[in-house]
């Protein structure tokens, strides 16, 4: 009788796994635990992505979250004087000013933003405060500079010795022709995924060289230069902003993510969006990273000569680009 009541308990088990009537994570719980799991990752643009990309990986190798990581991240280029094309020695605009522009976005979307900002070394730090202390997303120029310091931020000389020097050789003629992966090569624009599953993401960048007095590119602008949707994936855009503005980029790379495409398939297909919009494209490059959910990455450009750098538990790689001409 013990034989047989100890086969029937059993079968009953058994019933009971494949009914559901006793959840089979119960059983084996740490096993499918540690399954869902998620595995950090960053992903940045350009060879100056590479640093940035330590600095957040500090935080995320440490189950912090992707909001510090991503602000962390791009601060290492803002405040380095030999990335001329964000933050602390970028190139001018055509009056010999250094203007900053940046945004971070949220898992919760909330954003914070500010453009032709003057005069601070880290303005992600300041668009974070505008998202976090203010009702606004975007602050600009004046405006921006005195919500700055009335938050502590120190006011300095952004343009270097270097940058000076380049921008008074420039004068000599003051043509502007934005050239292909030099001053396109404008952005730092980093997405993180974290431990717990969630996503942010930061851009930033001193813009075109000797750009018009007051010109503001896509980096600054949520949908364009950076979008986030935790429930799906991210992305972040680098190259001629204006064209990127066109198109709402970012956001349109997380939606083609929504539909169901691979983050570099979402990029490419943006990508082939900007082409068939623009007139002319041979003196053109746009680029697109993203990051989904899933933690699947992947990235897309125009013109060859783009690049992308990707952090996880084992390595930090710099990545070239596929590109569409």
């Amino acid at each position: 009788m013990k034989s047989r009541r100890h086969f029937l308990r059993l079968s009953a088990l058994g019933t009971a796994f494949v009914s559901g009537l006793y959840p089979i994570h119960r059983a084996f719980s740490g096993t499918l635990q540690k399954d869902k799991t998620n595995k950090p990752l960053v992903i940045s643009t350009w060879d100056h992505g590479m640093p940035a990309n330590e600095a957040a990986w500090k935080i995320l190798s440490q189950n912090g979250h992707a909001l510090d990581a991503v602000e962390a991240g791009v601060r290492v280029p803002e405040a380095d004087p030999n990335v001329r094309t964000v933050g602390y020695g970028g190139f001018p605009d055509r009056e010999g000013n250094v203007t900053l522009d940046a945004c971070i976005m949220d898992k919760d979307s909330n954003c914070g933003s500010v453009a032709y900002l003057q005069h601070i070394k880290h303005p992600i730090s300041v668009a974070r405060k505008v998202m976090e202390d203010t009702p606004h997303v975007m602050l600009v120029g004046d405006g921006a500079l005195q919500f700055a310091l009335s938050k502590g931020f120190q006011k300095e000389n952004l343009l270097t010795p270097e940058s000076e020097k380049d921008w008074k050789n420039w004068l000599r003629e003051s043509k502007y022709k934005p050239v292909i992966n030099i001053e396109n090569h404008d952005t730092i624009g980093l997405l993180a995924l974290d431990v717990h599953g969630n996503l942010a993401g930061a851009c930033t960048t001193s813009g075109a060289a000797y750009k018009m007095k007051g010109r503001v590119g896509d980096s600054p602008i949520i949908g364009a230069g950076l979008f986030v949707d935790n429930e799906i994936g991210a992305a972040t855009a680098t190259g001629l902003g204006e064209a990127v503005i066109r198109m709402v980029g970012s956001h349109l790379v997380v939606e083609l993510m929504r539909q169901g495409n691979s983050p570099e398939k979402a990029c490419r297909l943006a990508v082939e969006r900007i082409i068939q919009k623009q007139k002319n494209v041979k003196d053109l490059q746009v680029g697109f990273i993203a990051l989904n959910k899933q933690g699947e990455y992947g990235g897309y450009c125009i013109q060859r000569g783009f690049n992308y750098a990707v952090r996880d538990a084992q390595t930090n790689k710099l990545l070239d680009a596929k590109y569409k001409l």
